[in-house]
């Protein structure tokens, strides 16, 4: 009999066991990191999953206000700091509470004293060690390498950061991308701040050139993640389309499988294994384009654009040397020249 997709799934890429931890990735406040990770959440509780917040910013914002509002919260736990109460995430209540997912906001906090932790990142890494799969959320600023550019940048002093071997626990990035020009249309309308606060907001931290500059910044991080997910990565790239299959079934999406063709790959072996991978693609409910081209950014991002695709998962085919370097240059031109999308870098597990 032959097999479901669902079958092809789950030989090929089974769900792995215990946490994980997956970072919505900005670069600016109201890019919609956590309106995206509330999106992900209440997809992933009408599929019947254990979810909760663990905590959520709102910051006043209606949409993300309203999304909130669909899924449990556990009660902040109240901390008394010279004479003034706080209110932190609870880690305690949510490792009793044991749901299967968690969200977590603004992973870079310094939780007040008094707290187990002193940072929000090491209440997250306790709950995924607990086998608690943990979605949160960081603008790139607060990596602690790129804060000192961030300063250079925009004159801001970034304060509360994030290691960078953080990320190695990190299973998925998704960069929550909005345009410059967009993103100061939503300052304008006061889609983030309270309207008084958009004049001195535009002319400071918002003003074009700094956008454009962090916005390359997270960009870069994002080719930087690719580039540490090819040292551990399995290469087989039915991996790669099963992930995408599933996240296409949970979206309720159409999923292509997108291969371009720049000339190199004319050897039998290669063809061989092209072949395989597309029957592969057609066996989970996918629809293959193959498109013929010199420049895969352009081909793809010209792609994602006439299909108006809205989420973009990234695998990879060269691994080392000089193919390393032009896959990682044309990962990096289709993030700077793609039309505002949510792109997904994948860190598969090795066999």
């Amino acid at each position: 009999m032959a097999k479901t997709p669902e079958q092809w799934l789950e030989e090929a890429a089974p769900e792995k066991k215990g946490g994980t931890l997956k970072l919505f990735l900005g670069y600016a406040p109201g890019v919609g990191k956590t309106y995206n990770m509330l999106s992900e959440a209440i997809r992933r509780k009408s599929r019947g999953e254990d979810v909760v917040i663990g905590i959520v910013e709102t910051h006043g914002r209606k949409g993300v206000v309203e999304l909130a509002e669909k899924l449990e919260t556990v009660p902040r736990k109240k901390l008394e700091y010279k004479g003034t109460v706080f209110e932190e995430m609870d880690l305690d209540a949510i490792l009793a509470r044991q749901p299967a997912v968690v969200l977590v906001d603004e992973l870079a906090h310094t939780n007040i004293e008094g707290s187990r932790h002193r940072k929000r990142y090491e209440d997250v890494l306790e709950l995924v060690d607990h086998d608690i799969c943990v979605l949160t959320t960081m603008n790139v600023q607060h990596l602690e390498s790129v804060a000192p550019s961030v300063q250079r940048i925009s004159g801001v002093t970034v304060r509360e950061t994030v290691p960078d071997w953080v990320m190695k626990r990190v299973r998925e990035v998704v960069m929550a991308d909005l345009t410059p020009e967009a993103l100061q249309t939503r300052m304008r309308r006061g889609d983030i701040y309270p309207l008084d606060r958009v004049e001195k907001a535009l002319s400071n931290f918002f003003r074009p050139g700094t956008l454009i500059a962090l916005r390359e910044l997270a960009l870069q991080e994002v080719a930087q993640e690719v580039d540490r997910s090819l040292e551990t990565s399995n290469p087989a790239a039915q991996q790669l389309i099963a992930r995408a299959a599933r996240m296409a079934k949970r979206l309720d999406g159409e999923l292509y499988v997108v291969y371009v063709d720049i000339g190199v790959d004319d050897n039998e072996a290669n063809q061989r294994s092209l072949a395989s991978n597309i029957r592969f693609a057609e066996a989970v409910g996918a629809q293959v384009v193959k498109l013929k081209s010199a420049t895969v950014a352009k081909a793809v991002a010209g792609f994602v654009r006439e299909k108006h695709i809205t989420q973009v998962v990234f695998g990879h085919s060269a691994v080392k040397g000089w193919k390393r370097y032009l896959y990682l240059n044309a990962i990096h031109k289709f993030l700077r020249d793609a039309p505002p999308v949510d792109v997904h870098i994948v860190t598969q597990q090795s066999s």
